[in-house]
């Protein structure tokens, strides 16, 4: 099992933490964010440390343990500094576009696809093929990342589609090279 639960949290200047029961707060310059403690793990902020403790031995707690430790990180790094992810849309005649709180995708279909942008992601497209997803959440802006790749995931013969920005496509051999000579 993996010791990384009993790792200490070190807290930057700039981010306050708050225990109340067994939730956490996390506020940050980029954000606020909260998460609640199950299975007996609790947490105490010791001069600027954050450290979880668990109730036993159990595989169950350990699971717990080192999961929670890893979350806490993830929010505190995003408060922080904050999360980003890029798409990029390949393709001709694909484009991206943000109108108003939604992304607009045009992917090859006979219609625009509109994904409606949450209210704590901050998404724009600097130019018509990329697209900035930026936000205190990892698991938010990670989820929002794929649904807007999974329109259109690039295919496996030209590479046409929704990718994430250096994702290495493995293309295939048409169907003329396959037919060469034996």
């Amino acid at each position: 099992m993996s010791r990384i639960g009993k790792v200490p949290i070190a807290i930057p200047s700039g981010v306050e933490t708050s225990i109340e029961g067994n939730r956490v707060k996390v506020k940050g310059p980029k954000g606020e964010l909260s998460r609640q403690l199950t299975g007996g793990v609790t947490v105490s902020v010791d001069a600027g440390v954050l450290t979880l403790e668990r109730p036993g031995d159990d595989a169950k707690s350990k699971a717990l343990h080192g999961l929670y430790r890893s979350l806490l990180q993830g929010m505190i790094e995003g408060v922080e500094k904050g999360f980003e992810r890029r798409l990029e849309v390949v393709g001709v005649s694909y484009g991206a576009t943000v109108e108003g709180s939604r992304l607009r995708l045009q992917v090859g279909y006979s219609h625009p696809v509109y994904l409606n942008i949450p209210k704590t992601l901050k998404v724009e497209c600097p130019s018509n093929t990329l697209v900035v997803i930026q936000g205190c959440d990892k698991q938010l802006v990670g989820e929002f990342a794929a649904r807007a790749r999974k329109v259109r995931p690039p295919e496996p013969y030209k590479g046409k589609g929704v990718r994430y920005v250096g994702e290495q496509v493995t293309l295939k051999a048409g169907k003329s090279f396959v037919g060469a000579e034996k």
